[in-house]
């Protein structure tokens, strides 16, 4: 039977204080983390005027969100992986929408599932931006070199060293896909380990069976952003662990919101605030965050240890 989660009773108690605690503990926690390490202007701003220090976690070139971590590789090989997983995640969510309606946006999951795919959709459009820069830049030194009668071998060091001229800060929208980035790496861990490891054998033993749609929604997310992270160039910093808790505290605030204003069902039985558990769950939920993040942070490790080994002159080492 299920709980009206309208009546005062259901809010006023102990086991809400106790959650909402660690909902308020885990905003500050983030917030502390971002304003501390987060580019801020003065740091950007000795960057720019040449004065040679130490750069900040967050910094970002611009040029890094659309070009491939091998100097070799054309950037177009990333902006076709970029657009193709932004076509079928976007079909793949219209179909779930059509089949089973707009009630899987109550779902983590789902929130997750768009994140994703705003994520190789903005891609996409920086890709695209980038192989423009790249091609016109090849076309200019290819251009001057043609003029000059510079040989092949001078023609590839004034390739590398135009490129290497792009490395100025990136604007806005670059840090905001960066952003999104480690939010993904975060969440996609988060959410195919519970369902995986939790709501699946869960569901097994109530002999409910999973549909194709469904699992395909907690494989293909992390396929093609583990695809993308090979071949990215982007960077990791942790302290952005703390938009991820961020994303996740918006989340359960708008379930609270929801629930308070309207009595339904819970998409997840461990927020339902009725159980004595529910703190220990919270908590428990909370505390996955930093595991799942760890397991992004050393997948990036080991693609740096394996790139520069298997591709020592070619691999942009940017960590």
């Amino acid at each position: 039977m299920t709980v009206d989660t309208t009546t005062t009773s259901y809010w006023l108690n102990w086991r809400v204080l106790l959650c909402g605690i660690w909902i308020l503990v885990s905003i500050v926690f983030a917030s502390i983390l971002i304003l501390r390490n987060e580019c801020r202007k003065s740091d950007l701003d000795h960057r720019s005027t040449g004065n040679k220090r130490k750069e900040p976690p967050g910094y970002l070139i611009k040029d890094e969100v659309w070009r491939p971590c091998l100097k070799s590789m054309h950037p177009v090989y990333l902006l076709v992986l970029r657009v193709f997983a932004f076509t079928v995640l976007l079909l793949m969510l219209v179909l779930i929408v059509f089949v089973d309606g707009t009630n899987i946006f109550y779902f983590y999951t789902q929130w997750t599932f768009i994140l994703v795919t705003i994520y190789f959709a903005l891609g996409s459009l920086l890709s695209i931006h980038g192989c423009y820069k790249y091609g016109h830049k090849t076309s200019e030194i290819m251009h001057s070199d043609h003029e000059n009668g510079a040989r092949g071998s001078s023609r590839r060091e004034r390739k590398e060293e135009g490129m290497n001229h792009e490395n100025q800060k990136a604007g806005f929208l670059p840090y905001v896909f960066q952003v999104i980035f480690q939010m993904n790496a975060g969440a996609v861990i988060l959410t195919d380990i519970v369902f995986w490891f939790i709501i699946v054998p869960f569901l097994a033993i109530k002999d409910y069976k999973l549909n194709f749609l469904n699992a395909s929604m907690h494989f293909i997310n992390a396929v093609f952003l583990l695809a993308d992270t090979a071949l990215n160039c982007l960077r990791f910093p942790w302290f952005r662990i703390g938009y991820f808790f961020l994303w996740t505290s918006v989340y359960v605030i708008f379930q609270w919101i929801l629930h308070a204003c309207i009595s339904l069902w819970w998409p997840y039985p461990f927020l339902d605030l009725s159980s004595s558990f529910s703190p220990l769950w919270y908590s428990a939920v909370a505390l996955m965050h930093i595991p799942c993040y760890g397991i992004f942070m050393l997948i990036m490790k080991a693609k740096h240890c394996l790139m520069s080994k298997w591709f020592p002159l070619s691999y942009w080492n940017k960590q």
